[in-house]
């Protein structure tokens, strides 16, 4: 055997001598490294119930120490560390405090290393600090396989959450939940059972739902947002706090590039589902190109139109038909002016300013939609079928 070959074996020897004795202390070395760690980290304390953190730590010394004795096949410390990983993991124990006590471990086994070759061989203490660089190796090892186990386990318990909380978000939309679920959902979204709440639909621009919005937002001033992402449109459950809807409407104005819906507010978790019902109405009010943020208490009269199609088709057809019937061009600068009128209260000169056209053209073409409609745009009542109708042309499938 070669000299560096009689120094391994003496390394060996000494640390398998060390390691005898530690292990007949494995009690008393696990107290001391419990109560080191409990007395320094509170995370230990308040999440791992000290009967569980005792029982770890003895296993994981055993193996540890018992790896010294063992060929490295046989040894069982990295499954351990990885074992105990996991665990500390589900219990929520942050991973800095995991491996602080890796460190904490080393040092008290170490230390026991030390007492016991001083106690046993004093003169063989340089041999065991030749042995410290395997000694130390091996305690990265436990580290390293604890760390990759603590990640794995983090990311499959994230994974696992956020599917639970999407599925409590849809069966609070969908008006699935009932009393148990709306308190398991309140505690895994971490939010009131009983507050202000909106719900928001928004769509992207395009028919086929291409084209991005900007980030979604989660927290807009004091409002909180919860997503829920779909394939061809988003919902989002909107924790207002003092907030007004008002305040919603121009907080996600910037983010929307596509149509947005807002419910009214509802005062619970268990009204969700309604609110998600009266958001894709307020959605479906939204018509053109732009962006638009319709909040329903400002559409309620288109919001029954989009309600009613069938009758909406009747009331327009009833109302509108002799003017539906002119050349397409026609039929829109009337359909456009009637817009105009209805939209500036009346107002000939501000509708006219919309349109370009001097305000004696838009007398015109309303005299001309009086005309063709039978109806006037002086008595109320018919002013209520003229927009209901012009809305049920602009919002509904032409048929």
């Amino acid at each position: 055997m070669g000299t560096r070959g009689a120094v391994d074996a003496e390394v060996g020897r000494i640390m398998s001598l060390a390691a005898e004795q530690l292990l007949r202390r494995l009690s008393e070395l696990t107290d001391e490294l419990v109560a080191r760690t409990r007395d320094t980290d509170e995370a230990y304390r308040r999440l791992v119930p000290a009967d569980d953190h005792w029982q770890s730590v003895h296993d994981a010394m055993r193996h540890g120490i018992g790896a010294i004795l063992l060929p490295r096949e046989e040894r069982r410390d990295v499954t351990q560390a990885e074992a105990t990983a996991r665990r500390r993991a589900e219990q929520g124990l942050p991973m800095d405090s995991l491996l602080r006590s890796y460190r904490a471990s080393a040092q008290v086994v170490w230390e026991g290393l030390i007492e016991a070759v001083a106690g046993e061989e004093p003169e063989s203490l340089p041999v065991l600090v030749r042995g410290a660089t395997r000694f130390w190796h091996a305690i990265d090892r436990q580290a390293v396989a604890a760390a990759d186990a603590y990640r794995r386990r983090e990311a499959e318990m994230c994974g696992r959450t956020a599917e639970r909380i999407q599925a409590l978000l849809d069966a609070l939309l969908e008006d699935r939940a009932d009393a148990a679920l709306v308190r398991s959902a309140a505690a895994a979204l971490d939010v009131p059972e009983l507050a202000r709440y909106a719900v928001v639909v928004t769509r992207p621009p395009g028919r086929q739902g291409h084209g991005r919005d900007a980030p979604r937002p989660a927290v807009l001033g004091t409002m909180r947002l919860l997503w829920r992402m779909r394939s061809d449109h988003e919902v989002a459950v909107v924790l207002l706090h003092d907030a007004q809807s008002g305040d919603l409407t121009r907080g996600l104005e910037p983010h929307v590039a596509g149509h947005a819906g807002i419910s009214p507010v509802v005062g619970s978790l268990a009204e969700l589902g309604r609110a998600r019902r009266l958001a894709e109405v307020a959605l479906r009010t939204c018509a053109g190109e732009g962006p638009q943020v319709a909040r329903l208490e400002d559409r309620l009269p288109a919001a029954l139109v989009v309600s009613q199609p069938e009758l909406a088709g009747h009331l327009s057809a009833a109302v509108l038909r002799p003017l539906l019937a002119l050349d397409p061009g026609d039929r829109e600068v009337l359909l456009g002016t009637l817009e105009a009128w209805l939209r500036c209260e009346g107002s000939a000169v501000r509708a006219a300013g919309r349109l370009y056209c001097h305000r004696n053209t838009v007398f015109n073409r309303i005299r001309r939609i009086e005309q063709l409609t039978g109806r006037s745009l002086t008595r109320p009542l018919d002013i209520v079928e003229l927009a209901l109708a012009l809305d049920a042309v602009r919002l509904l499938p032409a048929p």
